[in-house]
């Protein structure tokens, strides 16, 4: 498992083709289903593709379009030969995404067979572990978290560094369940009180159940794992965030009390769970700015009765004088070896764990879980949607990658032609396959929804031209409601009057085009899994630039884990 899949020329050929064929499709990929009437998008499909599309069926759509797995095609009509190349070609590219070891397919059962029994509960994860945890949860934290013991086994390393931890499910699998020494990383400390929290009631069961079997054993103090609330800065170098790492270290440590299961709104997190930390997202706070931030987080500590730590703790950091910068290098290579994971890890949040993995000698191992693609940076979207603004200024020593983005990552893939991927196509390689395939089998009414809110758009220009793509969220049961009702709804959450006069005669024709708009989609979705192939590509890609070998593997069933990918890597001796 953990040696790479194909060469290195492999992969750059592999890139080549991927960018030829997303630059060509691009018009589809990166087209808007809301503008489906507006733009005329049927329209601009080849001619030959119209007829022999238009008519068929949701089923139809799945087994000849989108299912590469499908073996009985039968075609109502005869397909172009340039139509049958596209289908052909996506699937060819994109790297197959079904876990071999789930026995899936595409659009199949949802559930995994470990849920078979029992819906909502992992028959293959310890009752412990799946309080407070779904189904999917449970799912991913047990086959991931085994992974990265397997990887601490390879490196020889027992500790993990776990960022974005959100609630602490993989963290507290990974620490209570197999016996690894964990740091937990995750920027909203609302989420990680919960996770003190939880790890307190985990301890409480765990005592109660030592009492029934007149158990004397202990947990060793190294398992319990240490949370911090912070964010981690894609603009720091890697020794800011071994910094981060270390500040807790000034934390005098101690096992969490056991606490039951209590509804209380949670008020102090390091009486209730494990050592929790919570810390600034800069190496530095030398300016008024940075200084005003630290007093507000210091203030707050009284108010969530959660310990605050500065990176100020650490006084050589900030000496000016040569002792203190030695004894800062040197308390850094002092630093014991871990392992790094993410699990989901968003937007440019992977793409900076995988540069702390290339860069910092202390960690040996890499586990990687991407999602929402579309918050990535490029050359081209530097700020796109969603991003996460700093909470201060950048320091001196982030200003030496100001220039790096979460796509292109390797050098080889930034010099081909046609490898710019729009927000777009990033967005649209978020969307599960694996779950409209079974919309369409199913000839499930959601399919509606793209339909009615590509007429929704039309109507909103009719009045406001100038409000384009607008905001609208989701309207609950929006499938369930005629078009007229779902416009209501949705004219008065653009602040337009929701009164606003339809003709009726163009709803009518408009919902009569429903499978038209199906069949767009469909076409738009088919690049979807080539699109992450290509950010995912690139960055194996950087990793064999820097000397690193990795695989992909697809490790969760991609009927219930959409974002199933895990890139593994593990740095050679001596590197």
């Amino acid at each position: 498992m953990f040696t790479t899949s194909f060469t290195a020329e492999q992969q750059r050929e592999l890139a080549k083709k991927l960018a030829t064929f997303l630059s060509q499709y691009s018009h589809l990929s990166d087209s808007y289903i809301i503008e489906f009437f507006t733009e005329d998008l049927w329209h601009t499909l080849p001619n030959s593709w119209q007829p022999v599309l238009q008519d068929l069926s949701y089923p139809q759509i799945a087994d000849l379009l989108l299912d590469a797995t499908h073996e009985d095609r039968r075609y109502p009509s005869v397909w172009p030969l340039s139509l049958l190349a596209f289908r052909a070609t996506a699937h060819a590219l994109a790297f197959p995404r079904e876990s071999r070891s789930e026995g899936c397919r595409v659009g199949g059962s949802v559930k995994p067979k470990e849920f078979l029994e029992n819906h909502s509960q992992s028959s293959l994860l310890g009752h412990i572990f799946r309080k407070h945890v779904k189904p999917k949860k449970q799912h991913e934290i047990r086959k991931l978290g085994t992974l990265v013991k397997q990887l601490c086994e390879q490196t020889v390393c027992n500790r993990v560094v776990d960022v974005g931890s959100g609630q602490g499910h993989l963290t507290r699998f990974l620490s209570f369940g197999l016996g690894l020494c964990v740091t937990a990383i995750e920027a909203d400390p609302t989420l990680v009180a919960m996770a003190s929290k939880f790890d307190g009631q985990l301890v409480w069961a765990l005592e109660k159940e030592k009492q029934k079997t007149n158990c004397s054993s202990h947990i060793p103090a190294q398992n319990f794992p240490r949370h911090i609330a912070g964010w981690v800065n894609p603009k720091a170098s890697w020794e800011a965030f071994i910094r981060q790492l270390k500040a807790a270290d000034h934390v005098s440590e101690g096992p969490p009390t056991p606490s039951g299961p209590s509804k209380k709104k949670l008020r102090g997190s390091v009486q209730q769970g494990s050592l929790h930390v919570v810390q600034t997202s800069y190496a530095r706070c030398d300016s008024n700015s940075q200084e005003s931030e630290l007093s507000k987080q210091q203030k707050s500590k009284k108010m969530s009765g959660v310990e605050f730590v500065d990176e100020k703790c650490c006084s050589c950091i900030h000496s000016d004088n040569h002792e203190g910068v030695y004894s800062e290098e040197v308390s850094l290579q002092g630093y014991p070896n871990f392992v790094l994971t993410g699990l989901h890890a968003c937007g440019d949040l992977s793409a900076t764990l995988l540069r702390h993995f290339v860069k910092c000698p202390h960690v040996r191992g890499i586990t990687s879980v991407a999602c929402c693609y579309m918050k990535i940076t490029t050359k081209e979207n530097p700020t796109p949607p969603g991003l996460v603004i700093p909470p201060a200024p950048p320091t001196p020593d982030q200003e030496s990658v100001q220039s790096e983005f979460g796509y292109p990552m390797s050098s080889w893939v930034s010099g081909l032609s046609g490898h710019q991927l729009s927000y777009k196509a990033r967005e649209g390689a978020c969307h599960a396959v694996e779950d409209y395939v079974r919309r369409l089998r199913e000839e499930s009414e959601l399919l509606r929804s793209h339909c009615y809110r590509a007429m929704l758009e039309t109507f909103i220009r009719d009045t406001r031209p100038d409000l384009r793509r607008a905001g609208i969220q989701t309207i609950k049961k929006s499938h369930l409601l005629p078009f007229t009702e779902y416009a209501r709804l949705g004219l008065a959450r653009v602040g337009l009057p929701p009164e606003l006069p339809l003709d009726l005669g163009r709803v009518e024709a408009m919902l009569k085009e429903q499978g038209r708009v199906v069949m767009y989609f469909s076409l738009s979705l088919l690049l979807a899994p080539v699109v992450e192939t290509m950010v995912l590509l690139d960055r194996m890609i950087y990793l064999q630039e820097n000397g690193v070998n990795s695989q992909l593997v697809p490790l969760f069933n991609p009927n219930f884990s959409p974002r199933n990918f895990v890139l593994v890597a593990l740095k050679p001796c001596g590197q």
